[in-house]
């Protein structure tokens, strides 16, 4: 897969940088490295920077390695999840960070690579591996083939808001018996026949992004990743995460809270026996959101929320 050919808007990239705070210097990990849109950015801002970056594309390795020739001295790549942090080829270089940004969420270039299989445009081979062909998960087509409905309806219902999802899971399980799912026209089929009707843009986003959420196990991944990078931010640095849905958000909101709190001890301990004392500090009562002038340049940017979390200490 040509790396000439990644391309990714980083979004929020002002506001990721006014909590990072690049021109103090220092190591900084972009977990997500992408198109390393982000990084341009931390680099840019003077020559006390290094950055690492991790991804688990290796098309988005490549196209970071071109893009950040210019500063290749100061940058180190590393092929992999965050979520793996602590085995990571390389990974005895990422401690004392300054900063560590997550920009979660799927690259521009993956949703509109046909063969990723990302999007529900007709004929588009249902993979949505973030990965391409690394990783140990199937593509989304062995999901909808072998997976159980009760599973299936878990996933229609809590990671895309679908109302009809035990319908849709049942639904699934019919076709298969007789039918495979291999493309996006038959995901779409199946939920058009459920709703009885053309299924909307939105429909079918929310289907797709929830198939993919859970082939890339992406939840259980972003929650092992905070875990992986919080002991690795120096005292007064900062973590920075870019969310993209709800639930997402909701894991970083929690993860954050917990983090800010003195004792987290069972209520009916009658004395702290936890550590005593918050790990850090939130800096984002409530997320922020994109500017109207940016979704207007962005559309995927609409539903971006930034959290950021400053470690104790400094």
């Amino acid at each position: 897969m040509a790396a000439a050919g990644f391309q990714h808007t980083a979004v929020m990239p002002e506001e990721a940088q006014r909590f990072l705070r690049p021109e103090l210097g220092g190591t900084f990990l972009d977990a997500t490295i992408g198109g390393a849109g982000h990084a341009v950015r931390l680099l840019e801002r003077g020559s006390a920077v290094r950055v690492i970056g991790i991804d688990v594309d290796p098309a988005a390795i490549e196209a970071a390695r071109a893009r950040l020739e210019p500063f290749a001295d100061r940058v180190k790549l590393i092929l992999g999840n965050f979520r793996d942090l602590d085995r990571l080829e390389g990974e005895r270089d990422i401690h004392d960070l300054a900063g560590a940004l997550m920009d979660l969420g799927v690259s521009s270039h993956q949703i509109d690579d046909p063969a990723r299989g990302f999007s529900f445009r007709p004929g588009t081979s249902l993979r949505m591996r973030m990965g391409g062909t690394t990783g140990d998960r199937g593509p989304a087509a062995d999901f909808l083939n072998q997976t159980d409905e009760q599973e299936l309806g878990r996933v229609f219902r809590e990671y895309g808001d679908e109302r009809r999802w035990k319908a849709l899971a049942r639904a699934v399980v019919r076709r298969r018996r007789t039918r495979p799912f291999h493309t996006s026209d038959d995901l779409v089929a199946v939920l058009t026949a459920v709703l009885g009707r053309r299924a909307t843009e939105r429909e079918k986003a929310r289907l797709f992004q929830a198939v993919r959420i859970a082939v890339n196990d992406e939840l259980d991944a972003l929650q092992e990743g905070l875990e992986a990078i919080r002991p690795r931010v120096s005292p007064g640095g900062r973590l920075v995460v870019i969310s993209y849905h709800s639930l997402e958000d909701r894991i970083v909101k929690r993860a954050f809270r917990e983090w800010g709190r003195a004792c987290v001890c069972p209520p009916e301990l009658p004395q702290c026996r936890c550590r005593g004392a918050p790990l850090g500090r939130v800096l984002t009562k409530r997320p922020a959101r994109p500017t109207e002038e940016e979704v207007a340049r962005n559309p995927r940017a609409r539903s971006a929320r930034l959290r950021a979390w400053e470690n104790a200490g400094g």
